[in-house]
């Protein structure tokens, strides 16, 4: 549904990229040489006691810039584009209003394109439909829902990976509340620019040569999967969140969860983790490159990023 509101005039910047490339250490200098505050753009962060595995920004980075949009709800609750959309515009205000800059960082590319064009009609899923689907999530597993979502949505299916449990629910819950596939509701949504909800936004996007890539993914999933992050998976089992909430199911928690489990060994659970990473950093790369006008920049080049940023606000 797109907003009729008139566009948003005060300048607004979004950092994105794929997963482990350093939006973050580069969000943090952004933030510094521009004025900004920054909002997470990320489906994950917004979960309290999940910050390991969702790299969140440390404690101290969050005290050197104000960060929006990290630990909004529990892990067993739902939260979806919809609800970013409603939290990201109250924030953009907010901080517009204290005469500060909106730097929007993050790899969730279903987000940033809600925000800057719309979503199409806000779907309602009934209950029993979101119930049974979780019923037959715990009775038949991943892969048979994954196989049905093929059939109805193959579209849909092939970008969102079998292991993705918030997405492959959520592919099916449309479907069965609407019985139009997702895919089909997103090719009816009107097509409108990247300024349609902004009048001054700049999409700056961070990439680098794919084998440096896929090595700063192999050594966060080694420095993820230490002692520290067992201790906070297990203790997220303890408050009662248990394994098969699709916030334990996302990448990284559902790996140790197995570890942790016994099913796999420990070289086994990082060897998976880092392949599964790589693959959602190819998706998030494609999305990026397919929905958004960005302005792509080297990660080794960050002095690039903050000329263009300048120019845009001087432009």
């Amino acid at each position: 549904m797109i907003a009729t509101a008139p566009a948003i005039a005060a300048p607004v910047l979004a950092l994105v990229g794929p997963t482990a490339i350093g939006k973050t250490a580069l969000s943090l200098r952004i933030a510094s040489q521009f004025c900004c505050e920054i909002i997470s753009m990320d489906s994950m962060q917004v979960y309290r006691y999940m910050d390991i595995g969702t790299a969140k920004a440390s404690q101290e980075e969050q005290r050197q810039v104000v960060h929006h949009l990290i630990d909004m709800v529990d892990p067993d609750e739902q939260y979806d584009a919809a609800r970013f959309v409603q939290d990201a515009l109250a924030a953009i205000a907010s901080i517009h209003g204290r005469g500060h800059m909106p730097l929007l960082t993050g790899g969730t590319g279903l987000y940033l394109s809600s925000l800057i064009s719309g979503m199409f009609d806000i779907i309602k899923v009934p209950d029993h439909i979101r119930a049974n689907l979780r019923q037959r999530l715990e009775q038949e597993g991943r892969a048979a829902l994954y196989r049905e979502l093929m059939g109805v949505d193959r579209e849909s299916g092939e970008r969102i990976h079998v292991n993705d449990t918030q997405r492959l629910l959520r592919g099916l819950e449309i479907f069965h509340a609407t019985g139009i596939p997702w895919s089909q509701h997103v090719r009816n949504q009107p097509q409108h620019r990247a300024e349609s909800r902004f009048s001054r936004l700049l999409l700056v996007g961070l990439n680098c040569e794919r084998e440096v890539l896929y090595d700063r993914i192999r050594q966060r999933s080694i420095a993820m999967m230490r002692d520290e992050f067992a201790q906070e998976v297990e203790g997220l089992l303890a408050r009662g969140y248990g394994s098969e909430l699709p916030s334990m199911q996302s990448i990284g928690y559902r790996h140790m969860l197995t570890y942790l489990a016994g099913d796999c060994d420990h070289q086994t659970a990082l060897s998976t983790l880092i392949r599964d990473t790589r693959r959602y950093a190819k998706r998030q790369l494609t999305w990026f490159r397919n929905q958004q006008q960005v302005a792509w920049h080297q990660v080794e080049r960050p002095d690039t990023v903050l000329a263009t940023i300048d120019r845009f606000l001087n432009s």
